[in-house]
């Protein structure tokens, strides 16, 4: 006799109950520490590698060319005319020399990983990283190109990448939002928050913005100062705002708007306890804010961009991700550069690399690398995925003497943890670093999306939303697994 016929023989239905609730813990407990509440998904697809992602996107078009794709072309031939052999299109005007990058390049680690000096904080973790150097966009255009890499479309109308995770696997912290978003503090990327928003997904699973290096990192999650607003009066005001929702909510059933606002709500009276204590530093040892570079003890900076003010800009928000994934954070998502400010603090270097990617580029690596090192000493780097993307590349040839133009016909993405095969690159760009040098298989954003999901647990042929009598997915119809990444 087996054990579901013994059951079923001692108890009849209330056995039949209880193997029903053992084998729904079983199912479960396979997931259970990927899948959250609220999840889409009951079961993952496949073996997950990663149960988090952290994604640092450097808006404006970070170069490839000057921190992770040495081209000894360039440095042989600095100077001389520029000829591509073939017409070349342009955003502006950046057919001059050819132009090397301003930096040197050095060696890293066992894999001999070349890599500028500008990103020389990162060379001791070159063999955890693994690069991607064939990738190709569709436009020169920021807004088209930034959401294409941030929603796998490249017009509006679409959920963010994080928007698609949390959605599928729910929340690991019912007091903590699943996707968090960290802008930079200067001013938000070209297409601002419809980067992250959830769009046809239920609206709870849009990116919730918080800026660690502010007085109130989540603004409006205390009443303000005074008297006028108690502690008990604001409670009072929350349930009777939540009664009052919820019969509206009664009479417009299908309407997510409401009911993830309802969400917000109970989730910002769990966030007034929990969050306040994941931004607060001041418990982190000495050692940690050296080693993110708050240990500068300065109060104000220089009005030109520096790599102190970087550092700290940057590697503030990287701590914070540390914290926020400790408690339960799924989807991280780092931005270093605000649109079209001027002077430069956005990586669009039209005018001036050595001026403009020097501090910005220094302070993500010094940011970048302390990540890596501090989820490494806490055991979860193995199931943390950082992925580092930017909307485009730059031109090898340049533009003005010593800015570079747009290139979307071929730029870097690098990885790192989370199932990711180490001290790896996967596809090469031509000499120049102009196109892939394979044009007939280049890398899209759709495979980095794939690859991303299947770290996950799922198949991103699989992860689907009905919507305007489309399936939809976040890789729309393409879209291959990069199988050479993985470990």
């Amino acid at each position: 006799m087996n054990r579901r016929n013994f059951l079923w023989q001692s108890g009849g239905g209330l056995g039949g109950v209880a193997l029903s609730a053992l084998l729904a813990d079983s199912i479960a407990g396979e997931d259970k520490e990927t899948i959250g509440k609220g999840a889409a998904l009951t079961r993952l697809h496949h073996e997950p590698k990663a149960k988090r992602i952290v994604q640092l996107f450097m808006s404006g078009a970070a170069s490839h060319l000057d921190m992770w794709d040495h081209k000894p072309f360039l440095e042989k031939h600095h100077g001389e005319k520029s000829d591509f052999g073939e017409k070349v299109e342009l955003f502006q005007n950046g057919h001059g020399p050819w132009m090397k990058s301003p930096w040197k390049f050095k060696p890293y680690g066992d894999s001999g990983k070349m890599l500028s000096d500008v990103v020389a904080p990162l060379g001791k973790h070159a063999d955890d990283m693994a690069f991607v150097h064939n990738l190709v966009g569709k436009t020169g255009v920021h807004s088209q190109a930034t959401y294409l890499q941030a929603t796998g479309f490249q017009r509006p109308g679409f959920p963010g990448v994080g928007a698609w995770i949390s959605y599928a696997l729910g929340s690991l912290n019912e007091n903590l939002p699943s996707f968090v978003v960290m802008p930079d503090k200067r001013g938000y990327a070209s297409n601002g928050p419809k980067n992250w928003h959830s769009s046809f997904l239920p609206a709870e699973h849009q990116g919730t913005v918080v800026r660690p290096a502010s007085k109130s990192p989540i603004p409006d999650l205390f009443p303000t100062n005074g008297d006028f607003i108690t502690p008990q009066s604001s409670s009072e005001a929350i349930d009777l705002l939540s009664e009052l929702n919820r019969r509206h909510l009664k009479q417009r059933k299908g309407d997510s708007r409401l009911e993830a606002r309802i969400k917000s709500y109970e989730m910002a009276a769990g966030m007034q306890l929990t969050a306040p204590e994941a931004f607060d530093f001041s418990k982190e040892p000495a050692h940690i804010m050296k080693l993110y570079g708050l240990d500068h003890g300065k109060s104000s900076f220089d009005k030109n961009i520096n790599p102190i003010e970087e550092t700290d800009y940057f590697g503030r928000k990287c701590l914070a991700a540390r914290r926020l994934m400790e408690r339960g954070v799924r989807f991280i998502q780092i931005w270093s550069g605000n649109d079209n400010s001027f002077p430069r603090r956005n990586w669009d270097s039209h005018e001036n690399i050595q001026r403009d990617h020097g501090p910005l580029s220094l302070g993500m690596a010094n940011g970048a690398a302390a990540l890596i090192e501090d989820l490494k000493q806490r055991d979860m780097l193995k199931d943390t995925l950082i992925m580092w993307t930017t909307e485009f590349g730059r031109m090898p040839s340049s533009q003005g003497g010593t800015g570079r133009d747009h290139n979307p016909f071929v730029f870097s993405n690098w990885f790192c943890g989370g199932g990711i095969k180490g001290g790896t690159t996967y596809g090469q760009s031509d000499q120049w670093g102009y196109k892939p040098l394979d044009r007939d298989n280049p890398t899209q954003v759709y495979d980095i999306h794939a690859t991303l999901l299947h770290l996950l647990g799922i198949n991103h042929e699989k992860l689907t939303v009905p919507h305007n009598g489309i399936q939809r997915r976040l890789t729309d119809v393409h879209g291959h697994v990069i199988k050479d990444l993985i470990s």
